[in-house]
């Protein structure tokens, strides 16, 4: 009998781990507060393995079985027991901390937890769940199916066994996990962030455009894509909220966000997602 995901959240990273759940024959189910939300997560997923078809990767029945394999029900009240449930809803701890209080309620303590969060406690994530034991962090990368790492992070009251399944689980969906303690951005967050937050503090300051910026970090560091690009991709007001986690979470003057980035959010210059941020994106 294959696992059953419970996928809360279709923005861009609740579709990707679906899609990923879904192509190594895992039952999903997808679900978000706003139906059209789970609707566009549906297409895009439906578009990825349309490519995927096309590039000769897999045939037209693989991809057809993929889409079979995601579920989308009314409410979080008609789904069935499932093993697994992951958060990838707003990276706000009080939205996150109110939903998993509702999952607590609606799955047992055979129902294993875990948010995707990139940052924020698990251990007060986990305090109004019954049996906070189940309660773990599940941090994949974006974009989820193409990344192979997953954070997971051990609460201070996350079992063992919980431990254990997530990482088997991790693994059945091809992914490398990493166990890692719940300290604010974990592993990834921690030295990511601040990164791409000094960048910021650079380009307020003028040492230098942002296209230089980005440019001595690809072609001097080997980096994929700039830090300034990669804020974009990940979204600024994420980056804010992860910088504020850090800034609070250690009371370091160290993480510290940008006057920069806090200014641009608050003017709707998220990155990709809004058609502008460091760079525009409505041209092209």
């Amino acid at each position: 009998m294959s696992l059953r995901l419970l996928v809360v959240g279709a923005g861009q990273m609740g579709s990707g781990i679906a899609q990923s759940a879904a192509q190594h024959d895992f039952e999903v189910f997808l679900w978000d507060s706003l139906s059209q939300q789970t609707e566009k997560a549906l297409q895009q997923i439906r578009a990825r393995l349309d490519r995927a078809v096309q590039k000769g990767e897999m045939d037209r029945s693989q991809a057809d079985a993929i889409m079979d394999r995601i579920d989308v029900p009314h409410d979080l009240g008609s789904v069935p027991t499932v093993d697994l449930v992951v958060e990838a809803i707003i990276e706000q701890e009080k939205e996150k901390v109110s939903l998993f209080e509702q999952l607590g309620r609606l799955f047992d303590a055979s129902t294993i937890l875990a948010s995707n969060t990139s940052s924020i406690s698990i251990s007060r994530i986990a305090r109004p769940v019954p049996h906070p034991e189940r309660v773990i962090g599940m941090h994949f990368m974006n974009p989820v199916p193409v990344m192979r790492l997953v954070e997971v992070v051990a609460g201070t009251l996350t079992s063992q066994d919980t431990v254990q399944k997530v990482v088997k689980w991790a693994e059945m969906m091809e992914k490398t996990p990493v166990v890692v303690q719940d300290y604010p951005g974990f592993v990834s967050n921690r030295i990511l962030m601040p990164m791409i937050n000094e960048a910021i503090f650079a380009l307020q300051e003028g040492v230098a455009s942002k296209e230089a910026i980005d440019t001595v970090m690809k072609l001097g560091m080997n980096h994929p894509m700039g830090p300034l690009t990669l804020a974009d991709f990940i979204g600024l007001d994420t980056c804010l909220a992860i910088m504020e986690v850090l800034y609070e979470g250690f009371a370091d003057s160290k993480y510290r966000p940008a006057p920069l980035l806090r200014k641009m959010v608050d003017a709707g210059l998220l990155g990709r997602k809004s058609g502008r941020g460091f760079y525009d994106y409505e041209k092209a």
